[in-house]
């Protein structure tokens, strides 16, 4: 059914006035109904959304962490992240398109009636990320210090566009405050702007960042250890694997070991419940290691479901030759990855999931009586599994012994330390580094992330992503000091010199609009100097 609208309407504000508040003709009353208060909680909300946007974008270096732990209760390889960052993307895309007409209402002087049904919305966006926070704070509380470790690498940037947001609301800030009928509503809207603003100009003042430091102060780039070999190219834990690491100049291979029925140690990172359903063809429900013989984990596919599931959306970047092999990927031997190494003089570092605490068949004995048979140099042995390591010790003094606690390096007097990148801010790595202790840091994907280990110092980084950083000469971003001190000062003075500019053409405009007889109202006393 058409609908007759004045003829002084036009399609935007006809739009705009329809989507936000579902009156396409012009209100007579123009009643605003609370429109100041709903306005604020829009753009609350939206901050709100925007945030949680961001913490997704910086945790998605360890999206396999939220997958896998959904893995391990429903049996079920899915990408739970990008589900999550999905529906986050669309959460904010609507505060942000909700938040513009509001704008642009205002703009045109139209009166900013919320309608019903987007406040619902609102409500249940607020409810589902606030869920989200819950969620991450009581069960992956750790995450927290990889948002505040983002910052290092990310405040300079917000900070200057947090500078360029100020400027281009504080038009619409001032049409507010000279349009008011109040002095006091206006000196309150004008205080409230520069409360909210003055943080985001001088927050630079306490900004720090290893990545503000002379070209000449840059230390040497982290070494790679392949995570599983390079997952991103070939199925992981598979000889195709750790021959892709190889290509990107690895240091090391880092791997999972357990222990066939038969003593025979393989590569495998899954272990408990079903622990062969995720990376082989396996139907049987096998539940440990020791329940299953090393011929017949060979006969099983390990590098089909690569191919079908697709874990890192890189299957379609691979050559036919490459999907071929791939496919045709089975388990292999703990033997058989150190005659790689052995080839290529990479060292090898892994965790053992099956260790039997008592007996002269434990896991660790198999496992280091494998390597010593290899012949590979001991030198080139990083062992991680804390379970007889007195044992390993004394069997074969010349193993690297890698430790995953801080505290238990110092006491055993060792100078090698291997822990999740989110356990030690910079400062930290760097200190670690002064008293030349050798710092590997797991799981290391994403680009910024290793750019800010590489300026704090880092000896190495696991990675699933060998490829992306081999060939990187320095990181994705470095600043003098000096030179961002007058960056952000250029860009301060540059935005109040033009709110200035933007608040006395407003004023003149407004004089003019009310010396044409628009409005008849006493003059504001803004307007009165």
């Amino acid at each position: 059914m058409s609908v007759s609208m004045p003829a002084r309407d036009g399609v935007c504000r006809t739009c705009c006035r329809g989507i936000y508040s579902c009156h396409w003709r012009q209100r007579s009353d123009r009643k605003r109904r609370c429109a100041c208060c709903w306005f604020c909680s829009l753009s609350l909300v939206f901050l709100f959304a925007l945030f949680w946007m961001y913490v997704c974008l910086v945790t998605y270096n360890d999206r396999d962490d939220v997958n896998w732990k959904a893995f391990t209760h429903l049996k079920q390889w899915v990408n739970w992240f990008m589900v999550v960052v999905t529906i986050s993307g669309v959460l904010v895309t609507y505060c942000f398109l909700l938040l513009l007409l509001a704008l642009f209402q205002a703009a045109l002087r139209e009166p900013l009636d919320l309608h019903w049904l987007h406040k619902v919305l609102l409500f249940l966006t607020v409810l589902m990320i606030g869920a989200a926070v819950a969620g991450m704070t009581l069960k992956w509380r750790p995450e927290w210090n990889v948002v505040y470790l983002s910052l290092q690498a990310t405040a300079p940037f917000l900070q200057l566009g947090g500078v360029g947001a100020v400027t281009l609301l504080s038009g619409f800030v001032f049409q507010r405050v000279l349009r008011t009928r109040s002095a006091v509503s206006g000196a309150v809207t004008m205080l409230a702007f520069m409360v909210v603003s003055a943080p985001i100009f001088l927050c630079p003042i306490f900004i720090t960042s290893p990545c503000l430091l002379e070209k000449h102060d840059l230390p040497q780039k982290p070494a790679l250890v392949g995570h599983r070999g390079a997952p991103m190219l070939a199925p992981e834990n598979t000889m195709m694997s750790f021959r892709k690491s190889v290509e990107c100049g690895v240091t090391a291979f880092e791997t999972d070991v357990q222990v066939s029925m038969d003593g025979v140690p393989f590569l495998m990172h899954d272990h408990g419940n079903r622990f062969l359903c995720r990376t082989t063809n396996s139907k049987e429900a096998y539940n440990h290691s020791s329940q299953v013989t090393w011929k017949e984990l060979q006969v099983l596919n390990a590098g089909s479901w690569f191919l079908e599931n697709d874990p890192f959306r890189t299957v379609s970047s691979l050559s036919e030759e490459d999907r071929a092999e791939s496919g045709n990927q089975t388990i292999p031997s703990l033997a058989d990855l150190l005659v790689l190494a052995r080839q290529h003089n990479i060292s090898v570092i892994f965790d053992m999931k099956n260790d039997k605490v008592n007996g002269s068949d434990n896991d660790t004995r198999r496992t280091v009586d494998t390597i010593v048979r290899s012949n590979i140099s001991h030198e080139l042995v990083w062992w991680l599994p804390p379970i007889h390591r007195k044992y390993v010790k004394n069997a074969v003094p010349g193993f690297q012994h890698f430790y995953a606690n801080w505290t238990k390096m110092k006491a055993a007097q060792a100078k090698q330390l291997n822990v999740k990148y989110s356990a030690l801010d910079t400062e930290s790595i760097r200190e670690l580094r002064r008293e030349g202790v050798s710092v590997n840091l797991y799981v290391v994907n994403e680009p910024w992330l290793f750019s800010l280990l590489w300026c704090a110092n880092a000896s190495s980084v696991t990675t699933n992503a060998c490829h992306r950083f081999k060939d990187m000469s320095e990181p994705i971003w470095r600043m003098s000091p000096q030179i961002y001190t007058i960056v952000w000062i250029s860009v301060d003075v540059g935005s109040v010199v033009m709110m200035v500019m933007l608040f006395f053409l407003q004023r003149k405009r407004e004089l003019r609009r009310r010396s044409a007889g628009l409005n008849q109202m006493e003059l504001h006393p803004f307007l009165r100097s």
